[in-house]
């Protein structure tokens, strides 16, 4: 027997962990509670203001705030499913971290891509479109709050829901510019009724999306996106007061 012990070699490093570590059935949970989470908030909306018997003028502050709640009780499920199955943290897994690249790209890139987008409406003849949002702009209060919501909250959302968690998923199993695309539809799809389902709108949005998702892949976060989707909101909505058009005379 020889006097040296062999010497146990390296152990091998543990292999990467798979991202996104959720899958399609994770998916399909969280598109179902979509609806009820909707239902559920609106319902709870009226109920508060039956029972405390406030009426609030215009229409933004019910709609608004149930879309806020709605939208809380999703991500509340994400998140209680993100931890409790998977040990997972909310933020950090659906991408929310520092760019490592384009941030200021994200911040100037909203109202430059809001100029290209304007102008091939204007190329494809996009007709004019009885805006549902000129129900909502009754009062200065109103168009605040309607700004506040259309800047941030809407913004955030939809980039974690769209380009935080669908979007990794497909790019997993079909290509990165196969998620892009497919993540943009949905996006598109929900902004369609607010132009009475044209299709030159919802190219529009599905092309706006689009680039977020480009944003969100070369930036590696979805902070980068909603910088550059709060942007191209802004645009648009300052556009919009700024024509003036279906605003109260005195605001």
């Amino acid at each position: 027997m020889s006097g040296f012990e062999s010497m146990p070699g390296p152990e091998p490093s543990a292999p990467p962990a798979r991202y996104p570590f959720w899958g399609y059935q994770d998916l399909a949970l969280f598109a179902s509670l979509a609806v009820p989470s909707l239902l559920l908030a609106f319902g709870l909306v009226q109920a508060v203001i039956l029972i405390s018997g406030v009426r609030p003028e215009g229409k933004a502050v019910p709609l608004l705030a149930g879309q806020f709640l709605g939208y809380g009780f999703m991500f509340l499920s994400l998140y209680g499913l993100l931890k409790l199955r998977y040990g997972r943290p909310f933020w950090s897994s659906l991408g929310w971290v520092r760019p490592r690249a384009g941030l200021w790209i994200g911040v100037f890139g909203g109202p430059v891509l809001a100029l290209l987008v304007a102008s091939l409406g204007l190329a494809l003849q996009t007709p004019e479109i009885e805006m549902p949002i000129k129900d909502l702009l009754t009062d200065r209060f109103s168009i605040a709050l309607v700004a506040l919501f259309a800047t941030t909250l809407g913004p955030l959302c939809e980039e974690l829901a769209f380009r935080g968690f669908l979007l990794p998923l497909v790019s997993r199993s079909l290509g990165r510019a196969a998620g892009v695309l497919i993540a943009a539809m949905p996006f598109a799809i929900l902004h369609a009724p607010q132009y009475s389902w044209s299709w030159r709108h919802i190219l529009l949005i599905a092309l706006a999306g689009t680039v977020f998702g480009w944003m969100r892949l070369w930036s590696r976060s979805t902070i980068a996106a909603t910088l550059m989707h709060a942007g191209y909101n802004l645009t648009f909505f300052s556009a919009y007061l700024f024509q003036g058009k279906d605003l109260p005379t005195k605001w």
